[in-house]
């Protein structure tokens, strides 16, 4: 049974929350703040963390970040009010998975976990050689001249849709079905800026993500 951590400080709408995620089946275990989320994820080791951001103490950048630093696998949705570009940009900064704002409905945020965890790529035995990098789906990483760099798990979607069709143009609405569920425009300013990321950890400068104005991205190795 698949762990979800809920960490939100509005009790009353967090257990009824908890309660119809229950219904579909997960475990879920919850904590009202950020000290006690970390402490609650240390001993739950959950497979997806839904974070609220505005939070006493710790707030939910915090908490991510910490989790982070030490766990690059485990999903994280930011569940918040704080909609502005920056406040996107910097939950994806932090390899947040998905940024869902509120107020939302139950039934959309079951959605997403069902999708992201019918589409976990840990289950995966592939592997690709891009010039001198090692891409292994299976454990979110890329290894160049012995130096390995971690990947989420939505980098690790995307670089699997374009190394999949290598050489090949892959429509930007294809990966933002396949990865987001939808074409809206925060996914798309998120696909750019998880692209963006990808660039930066190809080591071999013979391995590049090209941008086609209006098409797509190809990945290309000389």
């Amino acid at each position: 049974m698949k762990k979800i951590l809920l960490i939100d400080d509005d009790l009353k709408n967090s257990m009824l929350l908890k309660r119809f995620i229950e219904a579909e089946g997960y475990e879920v275990a919850y904590a009202p703040n950020g000290a006690s989320g970390l402490e609650l994820y240390k001993e739950v080791h959950p497979d997806l963390i839904l974070l609220d951001i505005n939070m006493p103490g710790k707030n939910g950048f915090e908490v991510a970040k910490i989790i982070r630093d030490e766990d690059r696998r485990v999903l994280i949705f930011f569940l918040t009010d704080r909609t502005d570009k920056v406040d996107r940009l910097y939950g994806f900064k932090l390899k947040g998975n998905d940024y869902i704002p509120k107020p939302f409905y139950p039934e959309e945020l079951i959605a997403k976990i069902n999708e992201r965890f019918e589409s976990d790529l840990t289950s995966q035995d592939v592997e690709y050689r891009l010039g001198e990098i090692l891409f292994r789906p299976n454990l979110l990483t890329l290894t160049y001249k012995g130096e390995t760099h971690s990947l989420s798990v939505r980098q690790t979607e995307i670089l699997s849709i374009l190394a999949a069709n290598l050489g090949k143009v892959v429509d930007r609405d294809t990966i933002l079905y396949a990865v987001w569920g939808d074409n809206s425009n925060s996914n798309s300013l998120a696909l750019n800026v998880q692209i963006t990321y990808l660039r930066k950890l190809l080591d071999d400068p013979s391995v590049n993500i090209i941008s086609l104005k209006k098409k797509g991205y190809i990945l290309r190795v000389k």
